[in-house]
């Protein structure tokens, strides 16, 4: 059922299976490796509505990339109408062929400034920001949000509703209010009723982080499409196991030790190419971790990474590694 098209707007999304933009994680080695194993959809890491951190090399890395694998879609975020769609503007003119607007980011620093999930406590500005900016673009403009911003302010219906009049062509729900933050366990109900109130494409997202669960979101909420987040950290092939236990209702084999070290070893070579040395130094550590978390006696080996300053070295570190776990 996953393994099906569905589009939004004018866009054909080749599954239901659709990666996160996360912070600070998103960037295009991480999305390469979703598309790859097989992601239908993979937004990019959050744009900040600022002009006047554009020119930086941040900011230029987030903007489409002509390398991308699937459908170019960039997240943006903000709290000025105005800014936001200057902000799509010129991320559609670099190649966006979709805009995502973040209004469920919980983080203190997004939230102080007005922007994220603490937007859900305006709707009358999250109006004039969502039509401002599918005013502005010629692509199909999307909408993530979280339930409310606490749990005696769940407004995600009426947010959902005013998405679709403005023309939002997609809304994503994280099944968490903004105080919940990622504490506790996520609730679907409110996903299941906004997907009996809107016509639009609904896409569920929260604590999806293994196959039997994705079939239980999927099957209790009617959504159209589930997005997966953290579930992907050190595992950027769970879209593809995902999609192999709801086609055969078994799971799909575990990758061997040999599969997972190229994985990696990959995924490392690309952020090296892509950052340059230095940075993606410190990027790889991040994902090193999550990638060996599971394995037994692996701490001491992820305190030595840490502190790896060569990328020759952590190339040699990872070989050693997974050697020595094989056998």
């Amino acid at each position: 059922m996953l393994s099906e098209l569905f589009t939004i707007g004018n866009l054909t999304i080749k599954n239901r299976l659709i990666a996160a933009p996360m912070a600070g994680i998103s960037d295009l080695p991480f999305r390469s490796l979703c598309y790859k194993y097989g992601a239908g959809l993979a937004f990019s890491e959050m744009f900040l509505a600022n002009s006047q951190i554009w020119h930086t090399e941040q900011s230029k890395q987030k903007l489409a990339n002509s390398q991308e694998l699937g459908i170019k879609a960039v997240q943006i975020i903000g709290s000025d109408p105005d800014e936001m769609a200057k902000t799509a503007i010129l991320n559609m003119k670099s190649g966006a062929e979709l805009i995502d607007i973040n209004m469920g980011c919980p983080a203190k620093k997004v939230n102080k400034n007005l922007a994220g999930s603490a937007l859900l406590q305006y709707p009358k500005l999250v109006e004039r920001i969502l039509m401002s900016v599918v005013q502005a673009v010629d692509v199909p403009v999307t909408l993530k949000i979280r339930t409310g911003w606490n749990k005696a302010n769940k407004n995600c219906l009426e947010i959902a509703q005013i998405a679709q009049k403005c023309g939002i062509k997609a809304i994503t729900i994280h099944g968490r209010t903004r105080e919940c933050l990622f504490k506790g366990f996520a609730e679907y109900d409110s996903i299941r009723q906004i997907k009996q109130y809107i016509s639009i494409p609904v896409i569920a997202n929260g604590d999806i982080i293994d196959p039997e669960k994705a079939e239980e979101v999927f099957q209790y909420t009617k959504a159209d499409a589930i997005m997966i987040g953290r579930g992907a950290l050190g595992r950027p092939w769970i879209f593809e196991d995902i999609a192999f236990y709801l086609q055969y209702g078994k799971f799909k084999s575990e990758k061997s030790i040999d599969e997972i070290k190229t994985i990696v070893l990959l995924h490392l070579k690309a952020l090296h190419q892509y950052y340059g040395e230095k940075k993606g130094l410190q990027i790889a550590r991040k994902h090193v971790i999550w990638y060996t978390q599971n394995y037994a006696g692996s701490d001491h080996f992820r305190r030595l990474f840490s502190v790896i300053d060569n990328a020759n070295q952590q190339f040699d570190a990872l070989e050693a590694f997974f050697q020595e776990i094989k056998f």
